[in-house]
C-alpha cells in the first residue's frame, strides 16, 4: 500500500498551500475575531476550483481523487479551522448528497452551481432533540398534492444562514422510524417558510456560521425530493461516512498548524541562555506531536484509498476521524504548553488551534458514536 503522492497530487497540494499561506493565514486571526463569513476567500477558492474538488467536471467540479481532496482540505484547515468546515460542509455533505442521490435534472440545477462555487451548500440533519439519535427528529414533510409541506426546525447547521442550497432531512412517514425519513433540496431564497432563527456563539470554528433553522409550512415540490421516499436515513449515513474523511483532514491540518507554530516558537524562545528546543522535555513533546500527526494523516489516506477503490470504508473512516480529532486537540494542547503563558493569549495562534480542534470530536459523529461504529464493524 503506497500513499506517496503523485506529481499531480503534489502540485495540487502546493497550489493550495500557497493560497493558504498568502491569503488565509494572514486573515485567520481577523476571521476568528469577527466571526464573519469570509465571502472573498470563498470566491477565491471557487476561482481555483476548490469548491467542487471531488465532483466530476461534468457537474462543474474539478474531478479530483479523494487523496487530493483530503490533502487540499488539510491545507485549508491548517490556515483556518472555520474555513475548513465551510468547505467540508459544502462539498462532503451538500454537494455529495446531490451528486450521489439526485437525478440528472437535480444535478444540473443544484449541484453544478455549488461545485462551481456560485452557490454555497448546507446539510440540515441535526435537531435540538436529534443529534446522534437521527430517527428522533421531529421535522415533518407532509405529502400535499404534487409536493410536501415541511414543518419543524434544525440546529447546528454549518453554513445554514448563508447557504443558497440546503439539503434537508424530514419525516415523510413519522410512524416508520428511520425508514420514514426522506431527503430534499431547499432553496432558502425561493421557499417561503424558510427562517433563520439565528447563529451560535461558539468556542471556535469562527467564520463558519452554525445556524438554527425553522420551517413554517414550507412547500417543496415533489421534484425537490432526492431519491425515493424513506431513503433519507441511508442517504445521511452514507454521506456522513465519506464526510468523516474530510473531518479527519481538518484535524490533521489543525494539528500540523499547531506543530509548525510550536517548532518555530521552541527554536526562537530562549530560557537559561539557550533555545527551549534544546531541552529534552520539549524535544519529546515535539516528537510525540509529529508522530501523532503523521499517524492521523496515514489513517485519513487509508480511508480515502478504500473509498476510491469502492470498498467498504466505514470502520476506516470512523477510525481516521476519531483519531485525527483527538490528536488535533492533543497536539494543540501541547502547542499551548510549549508556548507557556504566551500560549494562553491571543498574541499567538495556538489558542485558536485548540478551540478549533475541539469541534472535531463532536460534529459528524461524536467520538463516542465513532467508537460504537468501530466496535460494530469489528464484531459484525
Amino acid at each position: 500500500m503506497d500513499f506517496s503522492p503523485t506529481a499531480e497530487q503534489r502540485q495540487i497540494r502546493e497550489m493550495v498551500a500557497e493560497f493558504v499561506d498568502e491569503e488565509v493565514v494572514p486573515r485567520a486571526a481577523e476571521i476568528d475575531e469577527s466571526d464573519e463569513f469570509p465571502w472573498d476567500l470563498v470566491d477565491q477558492m471557487a476561482e481555483l476550483g476548490l469548491m467542487g474538488m471531488p465532483i466530476p467536471e461534468a457537474y462543474g467540479g474539478a474531478g479530483l481523487d479523494y487523496h487530493s481532496y483530503a490533502m487540499a482540505l488539510e491545507e485549508i484547515s491548517r490556515g483556518s479551522g472555520g474555513l475548513g468546515t465551510i468547505v467540508a460542509a459544502h462539498i462532503s455533505l451538500a454537494c455529495n448528497m446531490v451528486y450521489e442521490f439526485g437525478d440528472e435534472a437535480q444535478k444540473e440545477t443544484y449541484l453544478t452551481p455549488m461545485a462551481e462555487g456560485e452557490d454555497v451548500g448546507a446539510f440540515a440533519l441535526s435537531e435540538p432533540g436529534a443529534g446522534s439519535d437521527v430517527p428522533a427528529m421531529t421535522t415533518t414533510a407532509e405529502p400535499d398534492g404534487d409536493g410536501y409541506v415541511v414543518d419543524g426546525g434544525k440546529l447546528w447547521i454549518s453554513n445554514g444562514s448563508v447557504a443558497d442550497t440546503v439539503v434537508l432531512f424530514a419525516k415523510t412517514d413519522p410512524e416508520a422510524g428511520n425508514k420514514g425519513i426522506s431527503s430534499f433540496v431547499v432553496r432558502p431564497e425561493e421557499d417561503d417558510g424558510f427562517v433563520v432563527e439565528g447563529t451560535e456563539h461558539k468556542l471556535g470554528d469562527k467564520g463558519c456560521p452554525t445556524a438554527e433553522l425553522r420551517f413554517d409550512e414550507m412547500y417543496l415540490p415533489e421534484e425537490r425530493r432526492l431519491g425515493d421516499e424513506g431513503r433519507g436515513f441511508v442517504h445521511a449515513l452514507k454521506t456522513l461516512n465519506g464526510g468523516r474523511i474530510t473531518i479527519a483532514a481538518r484535524g490533521v491540518g489543525i494539528a500540523q498548524a499547531a506543530l509548525d507554530e510550536a517548532l518555530r516558537y521552541a527554536q526562537d524562545r530562549e530560557q537559561f541562555d539557550q533555545p527551549i528546543s534544546d531541552f529534552q522535555a520539549i524535544q519529546h513533546k515535539l516528537a510525540d506531536m509529529d508522530t501523532k500527526t503523521q499517524a492521523a494523516r496515514l489513517l485519513m489516506h487509508q480511508a480515502a484509498d478504500l473509498k476510491m477503490r469502492g470498498e467498504n470504508f466505514v470502520k476506516e473512516a470512523a477510525q481516521a476521524k476519531l483519531y485525527a480529532s483527538e490528536v488535533s486537540r492533543e497536539v494543540a494542547n501541547e502547542g499551548i504548553q510549549i508556548h507557556g503563558g504566551y500560549g494562553y493569549t491571543k498574541d499567538f495562534p495556538v489558542e485558536r488551534f485548540y478551540r478549533d480542534a475541539k469541534l472535531n470530536e463532536i460534529y459528524e459523529g461524536t467520538s463516542e458514536v465513532l467508537r460504537n461504529t468501530i466496535a460494530d464493524e469489528l464484531l459484525d
